[in-house]
């Protein structure tokens, strides 16, 4: 693949018959242009072309690459793709952009093949760690361990072990899904969890048979270390907390460009991280673009700021803040996703309502009043049937109020009863292909394999009943890398080689609808993203492989070689990267 300056001097025509109008009327020349690329577009006008002209952040034609090289002059940036696959840039639609960040900053524990390897991780790290510093890692999940722990309670570790190789530093290590952390003994002592400790409303202190904490914390008991970690970093500056969250915003968006995102729906931030992102907006310092929903803010609260904080298309595009976040339940691989039977592992429960319907919907109420959307994070069947419940409710009460796109996140686990009320009710189902291939092995042991197979990640069935289907990652629950969700949606091929209910497949032309026009629609911005069309901002993704042709079984090995972001090469692999 080449980029060069074209060594074209001769004027640029405006009479050929094929260039769109935008182009004739402003006369304009392209600063980039991609030629001889597989180029599909996700735009049903023209589905497949040869070349794209962008003129600052704009798309102003798209061709075969005879015609678009007509348009070019001089100071035209030329990008020959030699036939590589070139797609709209990859909207992730569901993501923590902190939380990818601040992942960088951690112990990586989602290569760990036991118990045995974390103990070992954070020993080393105690190793280096001052007295009284918290050691902080994320991605253990007990169900992708080798060897179940020994001991262990309800399939999860004791801290005595994770204890012994840190007396002096805190440690707390959350569960892969982010609704559960693991802590050591110390953690325990300055959080105050002792045996008189109560479960919090939403979550759970784990213990053995004696009534002593294990370390498992689920769901809201996560929250019980939070004031001591918030203790320990007083003393920071704000100078220091600034650079250390700038820093966090930069980690985050060089891997989401090295994958080749170009936007990003953030599920969620407060108000205080909307303002930092809104600060680097306006310095254009943005690595991507971002989708941000509300959350962590009281109803109160929301009520007399939503207005304030409310953008569409924010700094040229790069920040848009018109949603709200809410969680309903937990996670299936915690055992905190809230189910309408108990679950096959645990009899005793089924699952945690982390938020009271009552609660969810009175921030609906404030939401409609605002002209917010609203998107739920829903996994188990309960949790979505409330949820569906609680939209209708809502949407019945407010008949003028039309176009509301309010979405289900993960919308994983459904009954057959429900599937059709997300298109009846216009609910997008926000979900994650990746997770068919990380998950799925275990999800019988939690929900039975008839239940698995009729409620489990029903992408097909949602598509064919007309709802919008969009896909993201969950990142850093998951790699924030869409080609692995887009083959998790296409194929359904666990990690043990099985294929999960191959019925509930989508196409690859589905799939990357789903992963670019979809949500942009989810985000009230088809109009300016998720196709290669004339006149939309210029985000374009080339790949080192055809995902659209080559066999199914190459699709993960497909990486990114250019990521653009309005008309500009944001991202390029080095030239040792395989293409």
């Amino acid at each position: 693949m080449r980029i060069c300056r074209s060594r074209f001097a001769t004027a640029f025509l405006v009479v050929s018959a094929f260039l769109p109008a935008l182009v004739r009327a402003q006369g304009a020349a392209p600063t980039l242009v991609l030629v001889n690329g597989h180029i599909v577009t996700v735009d049903s006008a023209k589905p497949e072309v040869q070349a794209v002209a962008i003129k600052g952040d704009r798309i102003i034609a798209v061709g075969t690459t005879r015609d678009i090289r007509k348009l070019v002059r001089s100071q035209t940036q030329v990008i020959d793709l030699e036939g590589k696959l070139a797609v709209p840039g990859f909207i992730d639609g569901h993501g923590h952009y902190m939380g990818l960040g601040q992942s960088k900053l951690q112990l990586d524990l989602t290569k760990a093949h036991t118990w045995d390897d974390i103990v070992a991780m954070v020993a080393q790290a105690a190793t280096t760690a001052k007295p009284g510093d918290w050691i902080v890692g994320r991605g253990w999940h007990q169900a992708k361990w080798d060897r179940p722990p020994v001991p262990a309670v309800e399939g999860n570790p004791v801290h005595a072990s994770l204890s012994a190789v840190s007396p002096n530093n805190p440690v707390v290590l959350t569960h892969a899904s982010g609704h559960a952390s693991f802590v050591n003994g110390k953690a325990l002592e300055l959080a105050g969890v002792t045996k008189d400790t109560q479960n919090p409303a939403g979550g759970e202190i784990v213990r053995d048979v004696d009534g002593n904490a294990t370390g498992m914390l689920r769901e809201s008991a996560q929250r019980l270390t939070g004031p001591a970690r918030a203790n320990s970093e007083a003393g920071r500056s704000a100078a220091e907390r600034d650079a250390l969250s700038r820093r966090v915003v930069a980690l985050a968006g060089a891997d989401a460009l090295s994958k080749g995102i170009t936007s990003f729906h953030d599920a969620g931030s407060n108000f205080a991280t909307i303002d930092l992102f809104k600060t680097l907006a306006n310095e254009g310092t943005l690595p991507v673009r971002l989708y941000v929903m509300v959350r962590g803010e009281s109803n109160e609260r929301m009520d007399s700021l939503l207005d304030k904080y409310k953008m569409q298309g924010y700094a040229k595009g790069y920040l848009t803040v018109r949603s709200i976040k809410r969680q309903i339940d937990g996670a299936l691989g915690s055992n905190g996703a809230w189910l309408l039977e108990p679950y096959l592992d645990l009899p005793r429960s089924t699952g945690l309502a982390l938020e009271e319907p009552e609660s969810l919907q009175h921030a609906a109420e404030v939401a409609i009043k605002h002209g917010y959307q609203v998107n739920t994070h829903a996994i188990g069947d309960r949790a979505n049937r409330e949820t569906l419940d609680i939209y209708e409710r809502v949407f019945k009460a407010n008949p003028g109020k039309t176009g509301l796109r309010w979405r289900i996140e993960h919308a994983q686990h459904i009954q057959a009863n429900d599937v059709p009320r997300f298109s009846q009710l216009g609910v997008i189902a926000s979900m994650q292909g990746i997770h068919t291939i990380s998950d799925a092995p275990w999800i019988p042991s939690k929900l039975g394999v008839a239940r698995t197979n009729a409620e489990s990640y029903l992408f097909r069935s949602l598509w064919d009943s007309g709802a919008i289907v969009t896909n993201g990652t969950d990142t850093p629950v998951e790699d924030v890398d869409p080609i692995p969700s887009f083959y998790g949606m296409v194929a359904r091929v666990t990690k043990d080689g099985s294929v999960f209910t191959p019925e509930q497949r989508l196409t690859r032309a589905e799939a990357l609808k789903a992963y670019t026009l979809n949500n942009a629609y989810a985000s009230f911005l088809e109009g300016q993203l998720g196709s290669i069309s004339v006149g939309k901002l210029a985000d374009i993704t080339v790949l080192s492989k055809d995902i659209m042709t080559i066999p199914e079984r190459e699709i993960p090995t497909a990486t990114a070689l250019y990521t653009i972001v309005g008309g500009k090469v944001k991202y390029q692999a080095s030239a040792d990267v395989p293409r």
